[in-house]
């Protein structure tokens, strides 16, 4: 299993941060798209260290197209010298029309062409085939060769991992993607009856086994080294929960476990504000099914009983608060 960890995305800091986590021997650093673009964080990333892997978790696939972003992927990952790994999602409906000012339509259907395109895109430049994509969405049947790039090294094409949550978005993974990214708002239950068969069942549409497939889960972590940490740790967590439990589309989550009716209690509160009521409403079953709770040592033997065997890359951060923290963390993982 890859060990990677989230980072600060500002890009006046994350050089000597990135070269720190690749000191310490972590596998790859995360860059989210939030209030950044991670694309130039990543590049200065890219250039100030040598081995470790440059991950986007994740870019917003639908705030694009998928040309302009194979260009960026294909650019960042020369420079990483073939370390760059694309995280992709699709956000939601609201996002996406209103912040974005893009078009949204059926989201499973559209990412399946989005990367689908994307891949075709990969397939001319490294492979040299003709491009000739034409979807509902997306039409790509137009590749002067002025216009594509003239470094390109088939073993450097950049792997498309895709963040997914619902069945129907999983199964897209397993049809066009080279990885799942399991949404933290998962549980260990939901991971292996509904996560991986839907994942299975995309491979088998293309004839690939779970083997070449990467799935990445990074499990919310509550967890400290002394009671104040960890209850600090747990009261976070708890918020993240009910945060992500307003969310329509990870409503089948809770409905495995049958606590659907828990996100009909939290959107009113989201909508009034009341933010210390929706905690209040996350009780230590869901906590403890949802999170990983405890000290380091807990949380890591917590991880691989859980998750060992089935999740090939995850993730630290969050909680843990300093470097020598990263580091021990890092030491009982392996």
């Amino acid at each position: 299993m890859k060990v990677d960890v989230g980072i600060n995305s500002d890009p006046l800091t994350i050089a000597a941060s990135s070269q720190a986590m690749e000191q310490l021997g972590y596998d790859g650093i995360r860059v989210s798209e939030t209030n950044r673009d991670p694309f130039i964080p990543l590049t200065l990333a890219a250039a100030n260290t040598k081995t470790i892997q440059l991950l986007t978790s994740v870019v917003v696939a639908f705030a694009r197209n998928p040309l302009s972003l194979a260009y960026q992927a294909h650019e960042l990952n020369r420079l990483a010298n073939g370390r760059f790994v694309l995280g992709v999602g699709s956000q939601v409906k609201p996002h996406i029309e209103r912040r974005f000012s893009m078009p949204w339509h059926k989201p499973a259907r559209q990412m399946r062409e989005f990367i689908g395109a994307m891949q075709a895109i990969f397939a001319c430049w490294y492979e040299g085939e003709r491009l000739e994509f034409d979807g509902e969405y997306y039409r790509h049947n137009l590749m002067p060769t002025t216009f594509t790039p003239p470094d390109r090294d088939p073993a450097f094409r950049p792997a498309i991992l895709l963040s997914a949550t619902g069945p129907l978005m999983t199964q897209v993974a397993g049809e066009v993607a080279d990885g799942l990214i399991t949404h933290p708002f998962s549980t260990e239950r939901y991971l292996k009856e509904v996560t991986v068969p839907a994942v299975q069942q995309g491979l088998e549409k293309r004839g690939q086994s779970l083997e070449s497939f990467q799935i990445d889960y990074a499990p919310m972590l509550a967890m400290g080294s002394n009671d104040e940490q960890l209850a600090r740790a747990i009261a976070a967590v708890k918020d993240r929960i009910a945060f992500y439990g307003c969310t329509v589309a990870y409503r089948p989550v809770l409905d495995l476990h049958g606590w659907g009716a828990l996100q009909d209690e939290l959107i009113p509160l989201n909508r009034a504000h009341r933010r210390a009521d929706m905690v209040s409403l996350i009780d230590d079953e869901i906590l403890h099914t949802i999170g990983v709770v405890g000290k380091p040592k807990e949380v890591v033997s917590e991880m691989k009983r859980r998750f060992g065997g089935v999740v090939t890359r995850t993730s630290l951060g969050g909680s843990i608060q300093n470097a020598d923290e990263l580091k021990s963390l890092l030491t009982i993982l392996n």
